[in-house]
């Protein structure tokens, strides 16, 4: 039986960064919605995304898949914390994500997955313009962490993982205004036997939206 869950995060996951509610410069901002090169994203805003139709976000065992917890539906919400004038860096903070019709696969003795969390939010998402479009998931408060409740044959049975190393990498993309991570690693902090040792996260979000403004254009890097 699949559940819903909730990933205060992630997830794995993740978010996009941004500035003032301004036309963009001359030169253009990190990030702008609406168009590349368009208006610069104001600090405050909320951004929000969710997996396309047909994704999944997943936190296989290992590198290869198969075994492990799939979600065929995700989203987050990050408010913009600077956008500066490109090229450079933008700074959002990871508020929330969820997880639904998420399923355990393959993992010996696991039923189902009861609930899945993510602690020590918010985190702070790095938005870069350099080659490839980098981002980086980093820790705030504490350490970037996942506790998922799986239930077994023996009844309820919670793991808990940290990023290793601590802050995850992912890209954005202007071809579908996304943001993906892939594969990026944890590590089992405590649990039982039943828990996977090592999970890796993968998702790819999109399109991210503005929806401090209106119609929630989508989100590009500049």
């Amino acid at each position: 039986m699949r559940k819903t869950l909730y990933l205060g995060a992630a997830l794995a996951a993740a978010g996009l960064a941004l500035l003032p509610a301004l036309p963009a410069s001359a030169d253009g901002n990190v990030l702008t919605y609406g168009s590349a090169g368009g208006s610069a994203v104001a600090a405050g805003d909320v951004l929000t995304a969710s997996l396309p139709s047909g994704g999944a976000a997943n936190f296989y065992s290992d590198t290869t898949g198969g075994t492990g917890v799939s979600c065929a539906s995700s989203s987050f919400s990050a408010t913009v914390v600077s956008n500066p004038a490109a090229p450079g860096t933008a700074v959002e903070t990871l508020n929330s994500q969820t997880f639904s019709n998420c399923s355990a696969l393959n993992i010996p003795g696991v039923q189902d997955v009861n609930s899945i969390s993510v602690d020590n939010l918010g985190y702070t998402n790095n938005v870069g313009d350099s080659s490839g479009n980098p981002v980086t998931l980093a820790p705030n408060s504490g350490p970037i962490q996942t506790t998922i409740v799986l239930d077994t044959l023996l009844g309820q049975v919670t793991c808990q993982y940290q990023a290793t190393p601590t802050s995850l990498s992912g890209t954005t993309s202007n071809a579908n205004q996304s943001i993906s991570f892939t594969n990026q690693h944890f590590t089992l902090s405590s649990g039982a036997s039943l828990c996977f040792s090592d999970g890796y996260f993968t998702a790819a979000y999109g399109p991210v939206q503005d929806t401090s403004q209106a119609g929630s254009p989508a989100v590009y890097t500049n």
